[in-house]
């Protein structure tokens, strides 16, 4: 099965994948990444061998009657392997593998977007199996669904408030404060600003934004690219040594919606890095609230770490 059912009381949608057994996990390893029949590569873009999302899904299996809906699993899912080196990482790779990646995926961003069928492309990546990763090459992932997804469209709609309440962009205002305290500031260049967010959901938090107001990849100069890659990968390699260990992250790219040109003036690129760990040892797991009511709590304190990584991301 599967299919995508509407939630009435919270406007998101659910997507459902439950794997049929004869494509069951299991039948993939060893990791499928390193059984594809190619060569020697820098960036590898497939498509999802069980993908949540699909071009032609098969029709709904559910009949929903009011007030729910339910909807074949329409969109695309995509992999992309970074390196045919199964141990390989983002760090290993360095900055302009790193780079390569970006290119690819702002290609996908806009071949994706272009699809009559498709609201926003979501770029993500798990790193590390506390983050959640299924995969431990060195990969990304691209999933391209019909409506903005939850979370970026908060921020859509909280900066179009702002927007709409000062004629500013919030992001651009969050750029402009971080620059002026310093305080949460990780590292930055020419283009682009790493900062611990001064309301950080998990201790060690990163947001990448964009210095100007850029509302995609596709707005961003090579130069700029160039800049985000030797951004990401100081960050990266400061998480790795924070700790002495590969630190564990989810990595988010949010952008602009593909389809709806009302959200250009309040869609400011950034990447947003939550690693899971609270210390060396220690996890950071949901809290109560978080998970009843969607509160964060967070058992740091966002100067002090962005002193931390600072020492750890180095000169």
């Amino acid at each position: 099965m599967r299919e995508r059912r509407w939630d009435p009381a919270t406007g998101a949608w659910t997507t459902f994948t439950n794997v049929p057994p004869d494509r069951a996990p299991d039948d993939l390893e060893p990791c499928p990444l390193c059984r594809l029949p190619v060569g020697a590569y820098d960036v590898l873009v497939v498509e999802d061998p069980l993908p949540p999302l699909e071009p032609s899904p098969p029709p709904a299996h559910t009949e929903a009657a009011e007030p729910y809906a339910v909807t074949a699993a329409i969109g695309a899912s995509e992999v992309v392997a970074h390196a045919p080196e199964h141990e390989a990482t983002f760090v290993s790779l360095g900055p302009k593998r790193l780079e390569d990646a970006i290119h690819v995926w702002a290609d996908r961003y806009a071949t994706l977007g272009a699809r009559p069928e498709i609201g926003y492309v979501l770029i993500h990546a798990a790193v590390g199996d506390a983050a959640g990763a299924t995969l431990t090459h060195p990969h990304s992932r691209i999933d391209a669904y019909p409506e903005i997804v939850p979370v970026p469209r908060r921020e859509l709609e909280t900066a179009r408030g702002h927007l709409l309440a000062t004629d500013r962009c919030v992001f651009c205002d969050i750029v402009a404060s971080e620059r002026g305290d310093g305080a949460r500031v990780v590292k930055a260049n020419d283009s682009f600003l790493a900062f611990v967010p001064f309301a950080a959901r998990v201790p060690y938090e990163v947001h990448v934004l964009a210095q100007r107001h850029a509302p995609s990849l596709l707005e961003l100069t090579d130069v700029e690219r160039a800049e985000l890659a030797r951004l990401l990968h100081q960050v990266l390699a400061g998480y790795d040594r924070l700790f002495d260990f590969p630190l564990p992250y989810v990595l988010a790219i949010h952008q602009a919606p593909t389809d709806d040109g009302q959200w250009q003036s309040v869609s400011h690129f950034h990447v947003e890095l939550t690693p899971p760990h609270r210390s060396a040892d220690e996890l950071r797991r949901p809290y109560p609230p978080e998970l009843a009511g969607g509160v964060h709590v967070n058992p740091g304190v966002p100067e002090r770490s962005a002193e931390q990584l600072r020492a750890a991301v180095g000169e």
